[in-house]
């Protein structure tokens, strides 16, 4: 079952959201072609929040504000919420890996992704493949 589910990163979504985003146009048909093929789509509020607050600074209040309302009136987007489990899991986690640049963020994303199953990931952050999983928007060769 959790085989096709996709997980939903910040980048990804500011690439679906902001049309300036040098990856929008690739974002936009790899969501098209995921939801053609079936997939789900989950994310965690860690990565919600990280989203709104990045659109709020790049753009305004009322992109951050249109964000959140169209996360919580999705019905193909699963929101996973950070328990106090899941935190002190991803706390282990970025305390064992001081040698990368990874966001707590990413570790809780890590962590969930692990905890559920999910191998691919709706992202250009190529922290993700360090840590094991496909971002499905990566730019290869960077």
């Amino acid at each position: 079952m959790a085989a096709v589910d996709v997980f939903m990163d910040t980048a990804g979504f500011l690439a679906l959201w902001d049309a300036a985003d040098e990856h929008h146009a690739r974002a936009l048909r790899l969501q098209a072609a995921l939801v053609r093929d079936g997939r789900r789509f989950l994310t965690t509020d860690y990565v919600v929040d990280e989203t709104a607050t990045l659109l709020l600074l790049r753009h305004s209040h009322a992109a951050a504000a249109d964000f959140l309302r169209t996360v919580a009136a999705s019905e193909s987007l699963r929101l996973e919420w950070v328990s106090p489990d899941r935190f002190h899991a991803a706390t282990a986690l970025f305390a064992r890996h001081h040698d990368k640049k990874w966001s707590f963020t990413d570790c809780v994303s890590f962590y969930v992704m692990h905890e559920l199953k999910v191998r691919d990931c709706f992202t250009t952050d190529r922290h993700f493949r360090q840590a094991g999983f496909n971002p499905l928007l990566e730019a290869r060769g960077r």
